[in-house]
């Protein structure tokens, strides 16, 4: 019998001995919170810039290359400007902390509607790139998912 308790004995204090020695602390859990939440932003300010800048202003400008994908459409310059719109507006509202989570659901549908079109009827060579735009873009949704709620308390003050 005592054979079995002395293990039993120093396994649980080699055990607490362990736990209360461990190297990871609440400043290196803090030290990777605000690393993710730095290159989170990051994110969000390259991809904002990129719907307002690269995405959205070329169809707001009437672009040559813009007009002609959407003439290819069928869909005209009223489509082109819609489009546009949609896209410079998602692409501040991600540089907007209260809005950034909804901004991201949105330009997610916008991207899943991109990927229909481009697969049923331009198949074009960047067919994957509205996929591929998805990822980030719900990772941002889902990191800042508490600023929906926070985004509907104020609504609901305001009405």
């Amino acid at each position: 019998m005592s054979e079995t308790s002395v293990p039993v004995t120093s396994l649980a204090s080699t055990s607490i001995s362990t736990s209360s020695t461990s190297p990871t602390s609440a400043s290196s859990l803090k030290t990777r919170g605000r690393g993710a939440r730095i290159s989170l932003g990051a994110l969000q300010i390259v991809l904002g810039l990129f719907y307002a800048l690269a995405s959205a202003l070329p169809k707001l400008i009437a672009h040559p290359s813009a007009a002609e994908a959407l003439d290819k459409l069928g869909w005209g310059s009223t489509a082109m400007y819609l489009i546009g719109a949609l896209e410079l507006a998602g692409g501040l509202a991600l540089l907007v902390p209260l809005l950034s989570s909804v901004a991201a659901v949105a330009l997610s549908a916008l991207m899943v509607g991109a990927f229909v079109v481009n697969v049923t009827v331009i198949h074009g060579p960047y067919v994957a790139t509205p996929l591929i735009l998805i990822l980030p873009l719900a990772l941002i949704a889902w990191a800042r998912r508490g600023h929906t709620t926070e985004l509907v308390r104020w609504v609901r003050r305001r009405a």
